[in-house]
């Protein structure tokens, strides 16, 4: 699950740059990056470039950490790192959820929600996957 997750955010991303400033908008990459895509600077294209590759690489250490592909580097350390990073992002969900209740439906759009919410689900599928395979990892080093 953690692995097609970040597939998807990555696949997302690359529709995002070609979609330009109505999917930065709609994204909430902010105002600024779809004036700069809509000026036709590189620079909103170059940040989401940047952003696929590294959910790129996010999904090929879950594969990793799943034993589908060769053991990346560092491959605890960074299955940890992943797993905290969208499950910190994730834990926006709560006072997010709380706001949309109050009544602050405007500063808090549903589709912030969903996004908050994938984020928890897949941090923790990466820290849940991590926990399930660490016996066998350390196992692998000592046997």
């Amino acid at each position: 699950m953690a692995a097609a997750s970040s597939a998807f955010i990555a696949a997302l991303h690359v529709v995002i740059i070609f979609v330009g400033a109505r999917a930065y908008r709609y994204f909430g990459a902010g105002e600024p990056m779809a004036r700069l895509d809509e000026q036709g600077s590189l620079v909103p294209a170059i940040v989401t470039a940047f952003l696929t590759l590294v959910f790129t690489v996010w999904a090929a250490y879950a594969l990793s950490g799943a034993g589908l592909l060769r053991r990346l580097p560092l491959l605890r350390t960074g299955l940890i790192v992943i797993g905290v990073l969208y499950t910190a992002r994730g834990i926006l969900l709560e006072p997010q959820a709380v706001w949309f209740l109050s009544g602050y439906r405007e500063a808090v759009p549903p589709r912030q929600l969903v996004f908050s919410a994938v984020s928890l689900l897949t941090g923790l599928a990466y820290l849940a996957g991590t926990r399930a395979a660490w016996s066998r990892w350390a196992a692998e080093n000592h046997g």
